[in-house]
């Protein structure tokens, strides 16, 4: 286990700098936005385009980090009646559709990459497919992490 664990330890504490420094980033720019409506009249455009990247950033790399945690819906009451092995193959299951659903974002968001990286945002001038390359990121996150838990459901604990 220890081949994808160590590697999902790294992953893991990255997804969790990035999302705070966005989580902060997004805090302040909203502060600062504001301040200069409010007090100075003097709202700045940039702050919308931004904050929207900052929000992506935080959505789709917090849902991966709750993947790795477990955290993330599931249908607890009906899974604990089950017995035993119907708990493992109901967890099996939905790791499975967590990478089928990592897979389709995936998918999906790499085309949207390659239609969109003419495109500019406006005000910014970044290119359009960052809005996409970040989803592209947590996907695979989410779809290592949640590979992990599969395989650590079929691995025997050590102690």
């Amino acid at each position: 286990m220890r081949f994808i664990k160590r590697p999902n330890d790294v992953l893991f504490r990255v997804l969790v700098v990035l999302a705070s420094i966005s989580l902060a980033a997004l805090s302040l720019l909203v502060i600062y936005s504001v301040v200069m409506r409010y007090v100075f009249s003097d709202a700045p455009d940039f702050v919308e385009p931004i904050a929207l990247l900052l929000v992506i950033v935080i959505a789709m790399f917090g849902a991966a980090l709750k993947v790795r945690e477990g955290g993330h819906i599931g249908l607890d009451s009906l899974v604990k009646k089950l017995p035993p092995k119907g708990q493992l193959a109901a967890m099996a299951f939905q790791h499975l559709c967590l990478i089928a659903l990592a897979v389709a974002i995936f998918s999906g968001c790499l085309q949207m990459v390659e239609t969109t990286m003419d495109d500019r945002i406006p005000i910014l001038g970044l290119p359009e497919a960052l809005r996409y390359c970040i989803p592209v990121v947590a996907s695979v996150c989410i779809a290592m992490f949640s590979l992990e838990n599969l395989l650590a459901l079929f691995v025997p604990k050590q102690n």
